[in-house]
């Protein structure tokens, strides 16, 4: 009866993502299509080696497409990197090499509960936007790290959230969970145009405060743009908005290139609009600056400050 209850979580797992039933494996397993023949081999393996609690909680996070990512599923460091072979399974087929991931905040990583132990879990891990250029830096302080406003256009709606975790979910509508929920911020006259795109939060995303600086996971099913003085360059005449994909992180504010900038002139040139030296700024959906045709992040229909603690 358990083999039978564990090979049906197994079958799950490989039908979530097929999306429906998959061709039959040599050991009678539904597979999904597509893929490299060692990747499926070397993943059915570490599913192989994932007891049926562990195997619930993968299926859980593969189900709901990481709205519920669940507790890390461990197993033992055996042949290719497991979480590698996972993520691939399940997310990204493409990636090539573990240093292209991110272990996302709350995770026990790599390193696992034991020295030979990995999180397997794919919905524990982003993907990185560009190389790490990380540094150290202690920025640890008492009480709330962050406060984040939410606008519409140049109206702020609702109060500012203050952040005092590690990390904070912010997103527009989750079943379960905690964080900022932007669904539940009425606004009388709301633009068709702010109408259209909180339909598009969804998850949202995941700020984190981390040593090196803030990092932030977009968890929704459409691009975010950020914008923060950190990611430009002292030397550069316009502003840098980088686009961040779903299922991607980015490190958006670094905190000891910040203590440099400090000593350097603020830009003029950002004037229009909310602007801080220790701030971020993240629109939904929709970009702004040099390349777009909304030139302020005051056009954008819904975006986010976030204001770090000095």
């Amino acid at each position: 009866m358990f083999k039978s209850r564990r090979t049906g979580l197994v079958r799950r797992l490989w039908q979530s993502r097929a999306g429906g039933d998959g061709g039959v494996s040599c050991c009678g397993l539904s597979e999904p299509p597509g893929g490299s023949p060692e990747l499926l081999s070397a993943a059915s393996g570490v599913l192989k080696r994932l007891k049926e609690q562990a195997l619930c909680t993968l299926l859980e996070a593969v189900e709901s497409r990481g709205a519920a990512p669940g507790a890390c599923v461990l197993v033992s460091r055996a042949g290719p990197p497991p979480h590698l072979l996972l993520c691939r399974l399940f997310r990204w087929p493409e990636l090539q090499h573990p240093g292209q991931l991110k272990v996302l905040s709350g995770c026990q990583g790599p390193g696992g509960a034991e020295n030979n132990g990995v999180c397997c879990n794919p919905y524990h891990y982003s993907r990185l936007c560009g190389p790490d250029t990380s540094l150290s830096f202690d920025s640890s302080k008492q009480g709330h790290w962050c406060s984040v406003a939410y606008w519409e256009h140049r109206t702020r709606v609702g109060r500012l959230y203050a952040v005092c975790q590690p990390s904070v979910s912010i997103f527009y509508d989750l079943p379960q969970g905690s964080g900022f929920c932007l669904g539940q911020l009425n606004l009388e006259n709301r633009s068709e145009a702010a109408s259209r795109t909180r339909g598009k939060i969804g998850l949202g995303i995941v700020l984190s405060k981390e040593p090196d600086g803030v990092w932030t996971y977009n968890r929704s099913d459409h691009p975010i743009f950020v914008n923060s003085p950190t990611l430009d360059s002292p030397s550069c005449r316009s502003l840098v908005v980088r686009k961040v994909m779903p299922g991607y992180s980015l490190k958006v504010f670094d905190y000891k290139k910040s203590c440099i900038l400090q000593h350097l002139p603020t830009p003029s040139e950002y004037a229009e609009g909310p602007y801080d030296p220790n701030s971020i700024r993240i629109s939904f959906a929709k970009g702004w600056g040099p390349c777009y045709s909304r030139q302020m992040i005051t056009s954008c229909p819904c975006w986010l400050e976030v204001l770090l603690g000095r």
